[in-house]
């Protein structure tokens, strides 16, 4: 028995060294990639804000009571916590000696009636959770301007597997850390090792998938671990808070970066240093093209409105809806599962009906979608608009990154270190300023108006995505893709008819934009 298994284990790896250049292992690497670090991005929504309000209720009551008498005293008030709905004691009594309540000490409410309908500290917890939110952002953010020329200096493999080291020390301090100060670093640092990853890995999906309708279907099948990362991290994170506590989550994510990592050191081996064979663009040449910055705009202001509903919608239903903890991972559901579908819908459909449209549409739903959510009376009611907000970003995303790859292709040098780290920029600025002035503005004027003023951009910012229809390409370049013997073929749109460029005018095949 040991013998055939130790066959096994050797027919395996002798798979993996003949796979080891396969397009297919490269792609399944960079989607788990992608799944970790969104199930990590994610799986602290409905964890952080009742950790951090449970944190902070806590602390009065330490300093009022002693250790020989964990109960608390008959004279103090009972109150309702809007995080979870269970009862604890307050920190300090007005009315000592009052009786507690009823409806105090019967449970956790059965309707909106039995619940408090605002606190001051709860209201309060959306600045301070939004500023933990987004300092992910931010340092990805900072990070990635040098993450992208560093990969054409050095490769794709080393700076991914960086990523996976960071992200794993992250995770750790995830699951053991027990102050906002370490929570914050925490979330800091997964920041970089984001950066590693997802610039690095949607570079190195450019540069091996070069024809344009393949490479637009991989990184549509990449962009479905993000989904699934997203679908998977805040129900799973509310879950194992709820039932089994705050580090477990977190632990199983070590275990599992632990195999991509394996499965990175194995395939892509990253001591290897394989620097780009031709120099690439600047950075700053790119971030001047007007097309890249519509591009990288429209996926900055797409994912923007679902990263203001993150640090905002779990508080919004608590004050509304007396939410429970698994509810808060669960409201964001339809809108994971939307995304998968609509990223592995799009990846391929995009590409026939021209990737600029199905962005114009996908701003628009985005809009409409975000303004319906504050009707929403319960759980239920938050559905159809959290699945069509889904649905449009999966549009968005599964457009725009192929489109920044074929940008480079048509007008600069095929190097796509750079451009992905522009794309991977305007991600972070959406979840950077979305959550840190999302939590501010919810707190001066409500959490109705701030998706309002959300919704409204969108929808204005979508005709912009008609300037990427057909755009200009340099002479030199628009005659190597049109070469025949170029590997690169794309497609062009006219307003009377389409054609393939790259071999023969051939009507059957669509748009390409």
């Amino acid at each position: 028995m040991g013998r055939l298994d130790s066959l096994r284990q050797l027919n395996l790896l002798q798979w993996l060294r003949e796979e080891r250049q396969s397009r297919k292992l490269i792609l399944f690497i960079v989607f788990v990639a992608l799944l970790l670090d969104n199930m990590l991005l994610t799986v602290v929504v409905p964890i952080i804000p009742s950790y951090l309000y449970n944190m902070d209720e806590s602390s009065p009551t330490s300093v009022s009571t002693t250790p020989s008498e964990p109960d608390r005293p008959p004279a103090f008030h009972s109150i309702v916590s809007l995080y979870d709905n269970t009862v604890r004691a307050s920190g300090y009594n007005a009315t000592e000696g009052a009786a507690p309540t009823p409806a105090a000490t019967s449970g956790p409410p059965q309707n909106a009636s039995d619940c408090p309908q605002s606190s001051s500290r709860l209201i309060n917890e959306n600045v301070k959770v939004g500023m933990l939110f987004a300092s992910k952002a931010t340092v990805q953010l900072i990070t990635n301007p040098f993450i992208g020329p560093l990969t054409n200096r050095i490769g794709y493999q080393l700076p991914i597997f960086i990523g996976f080291c960071i992200m794993f020390i992250s995770t750790i301090m995830f699951a053991f850390s027990s102050s906002y100060t370490l929570l914050f670093l925490a979330r800091s640092l997964q920041g970089v090792g984001s950066s590693c990853s997802s610039v690095a890995g949607m570079g190195m999906l450019a540069s091996v998938y070069t024809d344009d309708e393949e490479r637009g279907h991989a990184i549509g099948i990449a962009l479905g671990g993000l989904a699934m990362g997203v679908l998977v991290g805040p129900p799973f994170g509310s879950v194992m808070y709820e039932f089994v506590g705050k580090t477990a989550p977190f632990l199983v994510l070590a275990f599992l970066a632990v195999f991509d990592g394996a499965l990175q050191l194995f395939v892509l081996q990253p001591t290897k240093v394989e620097p780009e064979s031709q120099k690439g663009t600047p950075l700053l040449t790119l971030m001047k093209d007007p097309y890249i910055l519509i591009a990288a705009g429209t996926i900055c202001f797409g994912n923007m409105a679902i990263a203001m509903m993150e640090p905002t919608l779990p508080i919004w239903m608590m004050e509304t809806m007396c939410a429970r903890k698994w509810q808060l991972g669960v409201a964001f559901l339809p809108a994971s599962i939307s995304y998968l579908i609509g990223t592995n819908i799009f990846g391929t459909m995009a590409h026939k009906m021209g990737r600029w449209l199905c962005a114009l549409i996908g701003m628009v739903v985005v809009g409409i979608s975000v303004i319906c959510v504050p009707f929403a009376k319960s759980i239920y009611g938050l559905i159809l608009p959290n699945f069509g907000v889904g649905f449009a970003i999966g549009m968005v995303d599964s457009s725009m990154m192929p489109i920044m790859g074929y940008l480079v292709d048509l007008r600069h040098v095929s190097v796509y270190g750079s451009v992905y780290a522009i794309a991977d920029v305007a991600f972070c600025m959406g979840y950077a300023i979305g959550p840190s002035i999302g939590g501010s503005i919810d707190e001066s004027i409500g959490f109705p108006w701030l998706m309002t003023i959300i919704g409204v951009v969108d929808i204005l910012f979508a005709p912009l995505c008609f300037f990427l229809r057909n755009p200009p390409g340099q002479e030199e370049k628009v005659a190597i893709l049109m070469d025949s013997n170029c590997s690169m073929k794309t497609r062009s749109y006219s307003a009377q008819h389409t054609y393939y460029q790259g071999e023969s005018m051939d009507p059957e095949y669509d748009d390409y934009d």
